[in-house]
C-alpha cells in the first residue's frame, strides 16, 4: 500500500505546486493521475520517490516512511521503483541494451557500471526485456536511431530491469501520436496485470484513462479534485478537473 497524507510542494519564490494532497494507492492497482499541465502531476510523482523533495506531509510504502529516509535508504526503496519519462531520459549516443542495462545500477558493481561492463546474466535479462517489449532486434543500435515510440519502449524496458514493484510514468504518451500512445500503454497495462506491479501513470486523455485505469485522481492547481473510478468523471467533475471553458473529447 502507498500511502500519502497531507502532501505538499512549496518550490523556491512561493509557487505552490501541491497542497494537502492525501489518497491512497492498494498494491496492484493503475492508477491514472489526470490534470492540466502544470496542474502538479510530475511534482507528485517525483515527490513519491523523493527526485522532489516535498516541502510538508508523508509518504510511506509498505508500511517505510519515504519522507524521511535517509539517502541510503532511498537508494534501496528506489531499487524497487521504476520511474518512465515523458522525454525517455535516454543516452542518445549509447546503443539501447547499454541504456536498458543502467536500471541495474543500484545492483551492480559501480565501478564496472561506469565503464559500461555488467555480467552476462544482467545482458541476458537486458536483451529479455527488449523482446518483451518488441526491441529485441534492435539491441545494438544506438537509442537516437529509433522512432519516439520505440525510445520509449526502451524506457519501459529500462524500468523493468529494476524487478520493480512499482512504477511511476510520468506523462509517457505525452510525445506520441494517438497509436502510438496505446502500444506503450499496453506495455504498461501487461506489466500491471501479468507482474502485479503497482503503476502510477499521469495522463491528459480520458479516453487512456477509461482505458487502462483502475481509478483516478485528479489535480487542479495542485489540489486534489477528484478520487475514485474513471466512470464517475461526469460532466461537472470533467469541469472541476479540467475549468469550466474545456470540452470533453475523451
Amino acid at each position: 500500500m502507498l500511502k500519502v497524507e497531507h502532501l505538499t510542494k512549496v518550490y523556491e519564490g512561493g509557487v505552490l505546486a501541491l497542497e494537502d494532497v492525501s489518497f491512497e494507492v492498494p498494491d496492484g492497482q493503475f492508477l491514472a493521475v489526470i490534470g492540466l499541465s502544470g496542474s502538479g502531476k510530475s511534482t507528485l510523482l517525483r515527490c513519491i520517490n523523493r527526485l522532489i523533495e516535498p516541502t510538508e506531509g508523508r509518504i510511506t510504502w509498505h508500511g517505510e516512511d519515504i519522507t524521511t529516509a535517509s539517502q541510503e535508504d532511498m537508494r534501496r526503496i528506489r531499487r524497487r521503483i521504476g520511474m518512465v519519462f515523458q522525454h525517455f531520459n535516454l543516452v542518445s549516443r549509447s546503443k539501447v541494451i547499454t541504456n536498458v542495462l543502467q536500471g541495474r545500477l543500484g545492483y551492480v558493481n559501480p565501478a564496472l557500471s561506469i565503464i559500461n561492463r555488467f555480467p552476462k546474466d544482467e545482458i541476458a535479462r537486458a536483451h529479455a526485456q527488449l523482446e518483451r517489449v518488441g526491441l529485441a532486434a534492435k539491441a545494438n543500435q544506438r537509442a537516437d536511431e529509433l522512432s519516439g515510440g520505440q525510445q520509449q519502449r526502451v524506457g519501459v524496458a529500462r524500468a523493468l530491469m529494476q524487478n520493480p514493484e512499482m512504477v511511476l510514468a510520468d506523462e509517457p504518451v505525452a510525445s506520441l501520436d494517438p497509436v502510438l500512445a496505446h502500444s506503450i500503454m499496453r506495455y504498461l497495462e501487461l506489466i500491471n496485470d501479468e507482474d502485479g506491479v503497482t503503476v502510477l501513470c499521469s495522463l491528459h486523455f480520458l479516453d487512456l484513462v477509461h482505458r487502462y485505469a483502475d481509478r483516478a485522481i485528479a489535480l487542479n492547481e495542485g489540489k486534489l479534485v477528484f478520487e475514485g473510478p474513471p466512470s464517475e468523471i461526469d460532466d461537472r467533475r470533467f469541469q472541476d478537473i479540467y475549468g469550466q471553458e474545456a470540452e470533453r473529447v475523451g
